[in-house]
């Protein structure tokens, strides 16, 4: 897990990149990653706006993702959290080791901090959410390109709030997920569909988290969600 998570700063004007790799032109050269034409097509027009980045290719799939990085060793690689032909998570991990000098940022829909969590854990330096991704994708590029982490502000502190509810080693990832979906008012059967879990098991979850928690009802259970962060 990653220790301590930061926003990446706006590069002032005439500012090049430091600290990281770049090319012999001083451009940040990036592979960009989404099974969706129009999003690889959006996001390359946003990149290519930028002084300082080049996309040198595109993938739209996780075999051609691992091809792209491997064949053009690209500063930067910008992934879809959700490819539909594999874990773009554990190809993260294995991209990095064959790839240690590509670093990796994730764009996605999804503002869940657990799903943030696990990119940071597979070796990801950024994590961007695409409503926002004008304002910062260049910056989590240039981030990752320092070996700085970039993470969206809209999931920045319910993400140090995750990080605090595990630290307190309570109760675990999964289990912290299942509490904020309960506080947000979803049933266990629609917990079950989002997490592809059985409804069976997320019973068995919820009944954890109330015995770790020494809480009997719901309504404790979203005082204490609040009142740790988890959900605002």
């Amino acid at each position: 897990m990653a220790a301590h998570l930061h926003l990446a700063h706006s590069r002032r004007d005439g500012e090049r990149p430091g600290g990281g790799e770049t090319s012999g032109d001083g451009l940040i050269r990036v592979v960009l990653a989404d099974d969706h034409a129009a999003v690889r097509r959006s996001l390359r027009l946003l990149l290519d706006r930028e002084h300082d980045v080049v996309v040198i290719a595109e993938a739209q799939d996780i075999p051609a993702v691992g091809r792209q990085v491997e064949d053009a060793r690209p500063h930067v690689l910008v992934v879809d959290l959700n490819m539909p032909d594999g874990s773009s998570l554990e190809t993260i991990g294995r991209l990095r080791e064959r790839s240690p000098g590509t670093q990796v940022v994730v764009t996605t829909m999804d503002e869940n901090p657990v799903f943030a969590q696990r990119a940071f854990a597979a070796g990801a330096l950024g994590y961007v959410t695409k409503e926002l991704a004008d304002e910062e994708l260049p910056q989590a590029v240039r981030a990752a390109a320092r070996g700085e982490q970039f993470v969206s502000p809209r999931v920045a502190a319910p993400l140090e709030a995750l990080h605090r509810a595990l630290t307190d080693e309570v109760l675990t990832a999964r289990e912290v997920e299942v509490l904020r979906l309960i506080a947000l008012g979803h049933t266990s059967a629609e917990i079950a569909r989002k997490l592809h879990l059985s409804p069976r098991t997320i019973e068995t979850h919820r009944a954890h988290i109330h015995r770790k928690l020494g809480l009997a009802t719901r309504a404790e259970l979203v005082r204490y969600a609040l009142g740790r962060g988890l959900v605002s």
